[in-house]
């Protein structure tokens, strides 16, 4: 069963989920869950359906959970969001936004050039994953990809921004 169809369900699956590590990933899960239930003795009258069905399963769980992932780490994201500037007559505190503006800004310009313009045209111009998808010409699976990237650096920026900035303090005590 499984050489007669690998290859099919493959390109089946790489034309699905347009990846074709993760298009690979599921059709190994899928035979061994097929496999698994013919093990136990199940009587099988149509593996290749059930093996499509599957697979055809296994890629709407596979984007359910991406899209989960994607929206918690912009909700994340959102929670930590800061103004870019605080208005205030304190030297200090305009100083320290300016100083995590110089950061973030720093950890976009570090992303891939495609990554950087998914996540700014989301955050930065308000557009929506399929927006942006549409004026990139790439999947919204591929546009979260970019935006939790995007995120993830940004976050990663301030926790070490966060870190150094309590290490000077304590220096500076």
């Amino acid at each position: 069963m499984v050489e007669r169809y690998y290859r099919e369900l493959l390109r089946f699956l790489s034309r699905l989920v347009k990846d074709g590590d993760t298009a690979s990933d599921i059709a190994q899960e899928s035979y061994v869950r097929v496999l698994t239930l013919r093990d136990s003795g199940a009587t099988i009258s149509d593996p290749r359906g059930l093996l499509y069905r599957t697979a055809r399963n296994l890629v709407i769980d596979t984007h359910r959970r991406a899209t989960v992932r994607a929206q918690s780490v912009v909700d994340e994201l959102d929670e930590i969001d800061e103004p870019a500037a605080h208005v205030s007559s304190q030297p200090e505190q305009v100083w320290e936004s300016s100083r995590r503006t110089e950061a973030l800004v720093a950890a976009i310009d570090a992303l891939p050039p495609r990554c950087r313009e998914a996540f700014v045209l989301h955050k930065f111009d308000g557009l929506s994953h399929s927006e942006v998808a549409a004026r990139m010409g790439i999947s919204r699976n591929m546009v979260e990809k970019h935006i939790i990237r995007g995120v993830l650096a940004c976050k990663q920026r301030m926790t070490a921004f966060e870190g150094a900035d309590s290490q000077a303090t304590v220096a500076a005590e």
